[in-house]
C-alpha cells in the first residue's frame, strides 16, 4: 500500500483539550488523551502508534498546553522534546495550528506535507486510516486542502458533517470529493436528512494540506491571525519571550473549521469507515468497549454487584459499586467525585463541569 515518498511528510497531533464530557475520570491535569480508556495505552500514545508506519517519531509533533508537556514527554519518550509545540495558553484551533505551520516553514520547504489529527480518537480500522492518510498526502500534493470524512451508521448531532460534491478521483483505492460545505452539528431531523442523501460524512477533524497552501489561506482568510503568528514566530528567541506571549495573549480564539475550512477554496474530502470514535462522552464509550451478559461495560479497578442492572456503564477507582434496578445509566466512582445519570444525557457532563468551575470547586476540576 505504502509506495509514496513520505520523507518530506509531517504529523501534528492536537493533544490540548480537556475531555471535560468524561469527568470526573477526566482532570485539568490529566484529560481524556492522556488517560488508558480503551486499551492498555493512553489515547495519545495510541495515536501515535497508528502513524509510526508511515513517518519517524522525528517528524512528529504534539501541539498541547504547558500543563500537560512534562506527561506527554513522559509517555513518549521516543518524541525529541522540541517536537512538543507548546501554546501558552488554549487559544483554538486556528492559532495552534497556524502557529505550527509557520514553525515546520522555518525549517522545511513550502511543499512539505502537514497532516493535523487528534490525540484522543478511537481508530478500530488502523490499516484503513494509514490508507486514507496516503491519499490524503497525495491528494493534498495536488494543491487540494484535504480532509477524511466518515461514512455515518446513524443520525448524530454531536459532530459535524462535510457534503461532497463531484468526484475528483482515487487515491490509494479510496474515493476522493470535492467539498461543497461543512455543516456544525445539525437537529436530528436534519442530520436523518444528511445521513439518507448519502452525501454527507461526520467531520473527523483529520487534514492534510501542504505548507505554502495552508498558510496561504491563513494569509487569505486571517490575515490579522496569519500577522500575530508571523510576529511570534519571529520573536522565538528567549529574549523576545514575553512579547511573544503578549501576542499570543491577544489572538482572539477560532477554530480550524469555522476560521479556514468552511471558507477555503478547492477542499477536498475522503470518506472511509475508520470503526471511528471521537470518545466524546461516557455514552461513546459504552458504544465502544466490551459488554457483559447484562449488557453492562465495567470500567476500572473496583468491582461492580448488580441486580436487575443492565445497559449501564460503570466505573470504579477501587471500591465496590452495588447496584439495584438500574438500566441504562451511567456510574462513576474516582474516590474523589462520583457522577450518577441516565445514559441519554451524557453529553451535559460537560455542562456539570462548567457548573463546578462557576462554583469555585476547583480541586475536583
Amino acid at each position: 500500500m505504502n509506495d509514496l515518498d513520505l520523507s518530506d511528510v509531517h504529523v501534528t497531533i492536537l493533544a490540548g483539550g480537556s475531555g471535560t464530557r468524561l469527568w470526573p475520570l477526566s482532570r485539568q491535569d490529566r484529560p481524556k488523551q492522556l488517560l488508558n480508556l480503551v486499551g492498555e495505552r493512553s489515547m495519545l500514545q495510541q495515536t501515535v502508534d497508528r502513524v509510526l508506519p508511515l513517518v519517524p517519531p522525528e517528524r512528529l509533533y504534539i501541539l498541547t498546553g504547558p500543563d500537560h508537556a512534562a506527561l506527554i514527554h513522559e509517555q513518549l519518550p521516543q518524541i525529541p522534546p522540541e517536537n512538543i509545540f507548546i501554546e501558552p495558553s488554549p487559544k483554538g484551533t486556528a492559532p495552534c495550528l497556524g502557529l505550527a505551520a509557520m514553525r515546520l516553514g522555518q525549517n522545511h520547504p513550502a511543499q512539505s506535507v502537514m497532516i493535523s489529527l487528534h490525540a484522543d480518537h478511537r481508530v478500530a480500522q488502523e490499516e484503513r486510516f494509514r490508507q486514507a492518510l496516503l491519499a490524503a498526502v497525495n491528494t493534498a500534493r495536488r494543491g487540494h486542502i484535504v480532509t477524511v470524512g466518515i461514512i455515518p451508521n446513524a443520525p448524530e448531532t454531536g459532530f459535524g458533517y462535510i457534503e461532497r460534491g463531484a468526484l475528483l478521483r482515487r487515491e490509494q483505492e479510496l474515493e476522493v470529493y470535492h467539498v461543497i460545505r461543512f455543516t456544525e452539528k445539525p437537529p436530528l431531523e436534519r442530520a436523518r436528512e444528511f445521513v439518507a442523501s448519502g452525501r454527507f460524512y461526520w467531520n473527523t477533524g483529520y487534514f492534510a494540506w501542504t505548507l505554502e497552501r495552508i498558510l496561504g489561506e491563513f494569509k487569505r482568510l486571517q490575515p490579522k491571525l496569519h500577522a500575530q503568528l508571523e510576529e511570534i514566530v519571529e520573536m522565538a528567541d528567549a529574549p523576545a519571550a514575553e512579547a511573544s506571549r503578549r501576542i499570543w495573549e491577544d489572538i482572539t480564539p477560532l477554530t480550524i473549521d469555522v476560521g479556514i475550512m468552511e471558507r477555503a477554496s478547492d477542499v477536498a474530502v475522503i470518506p472511509c469507515d475508520l470503526g471511528w470514535s471521537d470518545v466524546g462522552s461516557w455514552a461513546s464509550l459504552f458504544d465502544i468497549l466490551p459488554h457483559d451478559s447484562q449488557d453492562n461495560v465495567l470500567v476500572g479497578e473496583g468491582h461492580h454487584l448488580g441486580l436487575d442492572t443492565s445497559g449501564s456503564l460503570i466505573y470504579s477507582a477501587g471500591r465496590l459499586i452495588a447496584t439495584v434496578g438500574l438500566k441504562d445509566m451511567i456510574v462513576v466512582d474516582t474516590g474523589d467525585a462520583l457522577l450518577v445519570l441516565p445514559k441519554s444525557r451524557a453529553q451535559d457532563v460537560s455542562a456539570l463541569v462548567k457548573e463546578l468551575r462557576a462554583r469555585g470547586l476547583k480541586r475536583y476540576l
